[in-house]
């Protein structure tokens, strides 16, 4: 039984099945092939943002392109846009800010210390056609006039300004590079010094050792400070001491006198207080006492002989 192909029909499933496959093929492999070719054959050309395309024909510039979209290259450069590709050369040059960091650059301060200077510079393409004819290397002839123009125009400087007026010292080595740089179609965009130090390192050692000993004094200086206000505090708490303590003592005579003059009034109680004061000042001492029984006059001369102290015992009161 032989089938009939002229019956065969598709359902719908497989008319999508080869509606997918032809899309497929026509969007990842022919269409992709007819852009390239346009692009071969001249027909259309495509610039990125920040770029820039220099078509050269027969050693001449016909067309530059620095605005990003889709060109028609027959409507900018005629039917040189059909051999341009062939037969000439585009190049595609990248405008985008771009920058550079020399480091350690040497220069000598007005002192002769050796010094180290790092720049950082930014740069762009400014002319594509003299970027491209009138140097062969602007970024490095770039570098090098920095590099330059810094050991030149900051060397000889005094130390202190080299270590701070930073601002002053990239102006001038940017004053001095633009010129140079716009005439090869590369701009200078901002110049900054970024670091500045000593090369040397047994200079390097003696600053240390100079700060440390800097730090040294100043502590020294500090801690001596702080004894002699503690000193001053001292000495004027024990000043006022001294004045209150003095007072104290004059007032003491006064007051004594006072209370002496008070009891001195009464003849019975100055007695009665200067004896007991005597009795006090007996008691108190580390003399000997014998006391002797009344009407013994003869023990009392032997013992006055001997130098004692004797104390005579008085005769008792009569009684009634």
């Amino acid at each position: 039984m032989n089938p009939d192909f002229n019956n065969f029909s598709l359902g719908p499933v497989g008319r999508f099945f080869i509606a997918f496959v032809a899309t497929f093929i026509v969007c990842t492999i022919l269409v992709p092939v007819v852009l390239g070719l346009a692009r071969v054959l001249g027909i259309y050309t495509v610039v990125n943002e920040a770029r820039c395309k220099v078509y050269m024909l027969f050693g001449k510039v016909v067309a530059v392109i620095n605005e990003p979209g889709l060109h028609f290259l027959p409507a900018k450069l005629g039917p040189k846009a059909f051999i341009v590709n062939w037969l000439g050369q585009c190049h595609d040059l990248d405008l985008r800010l771009d920058q550079e960091y020399l480091r350690s650059q040497p220069v000598n301060s007005e002192e002769g210390a050796p010094m180290g200077i790092g720049i950082w510079y930014e740069m762009f393409i400014s002319d594509p056609i003299a970027y491209l004819f009138k140097n062969a290397d602007p970024r490095g002839s770039l570098a090098a006039n920095v590099s330059n123009s810094t050991v030149r125009s900051l060397s000889n400087l005094p130390l202190d300004k080299m270590l701070q007026d930073r601002h002053a010292m990239s102006q001038a080595v940017r004053d001095e590079v633009s010129p140079q740089s716009n005439a090869w179609g590369y701009q200078l965009g901002s110049v900054y010094i970024r670091k500045v130090h000593f090369r040397d390192t047994g200079m390097i050692s003696q600053i240390q050792a100079k700060v440390v000993n800097r730090l040294r004094q100043v502590t020294s200086a500090i801690k001596q400070a702080g004894a002699n206000q503690v000193s001053i505090i001292s000495s004027t708490a024990e000043r006022q001491a001294a004045i209150e303590f003095a007072k104290a003592a004059a007032m003491r005579p006064h007051i004594v006198g006072e209370a002496l003059k008070e009891i001195s009034q009464d003849a019975r109680v100055t007695k009665a207080l200067f004896d007991v004061l005597e009795v006090q000042n007996i008691i108190s001492g580390e003399a000997r006492i014998t006391l002797i029984p009344p009407n013994r006059e003869i023990l009392g001369a032997i013992l006055a002989s001997q130098n004692e102290p004797v104390a005579i015992t008085p005769p008792p009161m009569p009684k009634g």
